[in-house]
């Protein structure tokens, strides 16, 4: 499977509530980075798979019901994979809806995620986050 195959069957996956096959791809010391000025970037770098499902994935699912990573665009860029697409979901303290775009960029040494870097809408984040 390619990186790109890789990451789209992940997305897919997590379309399910799955995140088992984006983690499954992952290297044990992925390092993972939240957008500048997203309130989750509070810990960055996330460093590890522990740190990534407590410090990202549990907060997001604490904070927003039906979260969703819905992709629109896969740019295969061989070690390099770029996903474009648009978050969604309810923040479950104000009722708010949350519709921000992403850019998500995965570097791969052998067929492992070692790095993620998150491009979003930032001030839309801070302003519905908790």
């Amino acid at each position: 499977m390619s990186n790109v195959q890789t990451i789209q069957a992940a997305y897919a996956a997590f379309a399910n509530n799955d995140p088992s096959v984006l983690f499954g791809a992952m290297a044990p010391d992925v390092q993972w980075h939240e957008a500048e000025g997203n309130p989750l970037a509070d810990r960055n770098p996330y460093l590890g798979l522990p740190a990534i499902g407590e410090g990202v994935f549990g907060r997001l699912l604490a904070a927003i019901d039906r979260f969703s990573a819905a992709p629109d665009r896969f740019v295969d860029g061989g070690d390099d994979v770029i996903v474009l697409g648009r978050y969604g979901g309810t923040m479950k303290h104000s009722g708010a809806t949350l519709n921000a775009q992403f850019c998500h960029v995965y570097h791969f040494s052998g067929n492992q995620i070692v790095s993620f870097q998150q491009y979003t809408d930032s001030a839309q984040w801070a302003q519905l986050m908790p």
